[in-house]
């Protein structure tokens, strides 16, 4: 193991914490041992580990009590559950609840380091994701947007005071002023940053093409058509849609649009199926609409 990874082992029985013990030992891990829950909470209070195996059934406090004390304590630690063979469903309710698996008595000492490792496997990949998406909001926080201007200072203010929130947003602005870039800072600091932020470039697409790249389409929708493909929209569930130049859409596209922008609902192309998604749209657009508009 790259480095010394650390187990709370919690059971009342000393035999079978001695020989856990050991096997947990013998792979490489600093082992802690407590004789009862409230025991091991006091070890975490210490130290915290990068797993927990607790017996099920144990005088005074349960496992499930301390399933539930730690989570709340030490959120994203680990912990697996130990139960006898008839107590099976209680196991099950214990990952209800939070446990990351379980194990039966009489142990397979193999089937148990393979739970841990695994288990602590995942918390370690959990924790390089969030620290991922820590530097990619920093990268991208309004406050690396810099400027001297003193309307993009007033605007970048009223950025950050809209991104927590699920308003729809149009940015507009020539060409290469930083309209995606403020996009992108918009959906990593709000509340949907770790769901995905999608583009779309309404510019580069036909119509025909760009509503199969939006809504998606069924098998046989068209000529080409070999397999069902996912929409923009479906990828972008529960996070944001950037339509950058959205002001080179048609009015026929606009139409197709209404309804998912309104409703949150569509059909992909050659389905009677109604879809439903959650998405946030920000959009772009380098053109005046409001003058659009008034011409016509």
């Amino acid at each position: 193991m790259p480095a010394r990874r650390s187990v709370l082992v919690i059971d009342d029985e000393p035999a079978i914490l001695e020989v856990m013990r050991l096997n947990l030992a013998r792979e490489g891990y600093e082992v802690r041992t407590a004789e009862s829950a409230e025991e091991g909470l006091a070890v975490l209070e210490e130290r915290i580990v990068d797993a927990v195996i607790v017996d099920y059934k144990m005088p005074g406090m349960d496992g499930l009590t301390f399933l539930a004390r730690a989570g709340k304590r030490f959120p994203g630690l680990p912990v697996i559950v130990v139960t006898a063979y008839g107590t099976i469903e209680m196991a099950v309710e214990a990952m209800k609840k939070g446990a990351v698996t379980y194990l039966t008595k009489p142990l397979r000492y193999d089937e148990m380091l393979l739970v841990v490792r695994q288990a602590i496997r995942n918390k370690a990949l959990l924790e390089e994701v969030e620290t991922l998406q820590q530097e990619v909001r920093r990268r991208y926080h309004f406050d690396r947007i810099l400027t001297r201007n003193r309307r993009m200072q007033a605007l970048l203010d009223m950025a950050d005071d809209v991104a927590g929130t699920d308003a729809t947003v149009l940015i507009r602005g020539e060409t290469g002023t930083g309209k995606e870039l403020l996009a992108r800072a918009l959906h990593y600091q709000s509340p949907r940053r770790r769901r995905p932020l999608v583009k779309v470039n309404c510019a580069a697409l036909p119509d025909a093409l760009l509503e199969s790249e939006l809504f998606g389409h069924v098998k046989g929708a068209f000529t080409g058509a070999t397999r069902d493909r996912m929409g923009r929209f479906e990828a972008a569930d529960g996070g944001s849609l950037f339509l950058d130049e959205i002001g080179e859409i048609s009015p026929a596209m606009q139409a197709k649009l209404l309804r998912v922008l309104q409703e949150k609902e569509f059909e992909r192309l050659g389905s009677n199926e109604t879809r439903r998604v959650d998405v946030r749209i920000l959009a772009s657009t380098h053109r005046d609409l409001q003058s659009a508009v008034e011409q016509g």
